[in-house]
């Protein structure tokens, strides 16, 4: 499990009911790198939010972690 993968699972796990159904994988586009995240189907609201808010916030975040690690990082949720 790479810094990514777990920081991605800190951040989700505190929204949603079925931790254990979080799932990270990781997909290398050219320079950039895709994580995408899954989890159940009933926890899906809370990690997007309202008005998509939540699932944008962890964007930036994983988007600024990535930077600081020198890697173009992205966030994509997988329903």
């Amino acid at each position: 499990m790479t810094y990514m993968d777990e920081l991605i699972r800190i951040i989700v796990t505190p929204f949603v009911d079925h931790p254990e159904d979080i799932q990270v994988i990781k997909e290398q586009s050219g320079e950039r790198t895709i994580y995408i995240l899954s989890v159940n189907k009933e926890d899906m609201g809370k990690v997007i939010g309202k008005r998509g808010r939540t699932a944008q916030a962890i964007r930036h975040i994983i988007h600024a972690a990535g930077l600081a690690h020198h890697e173009q990082a992205s966030l994509t949720i997988r329903d």
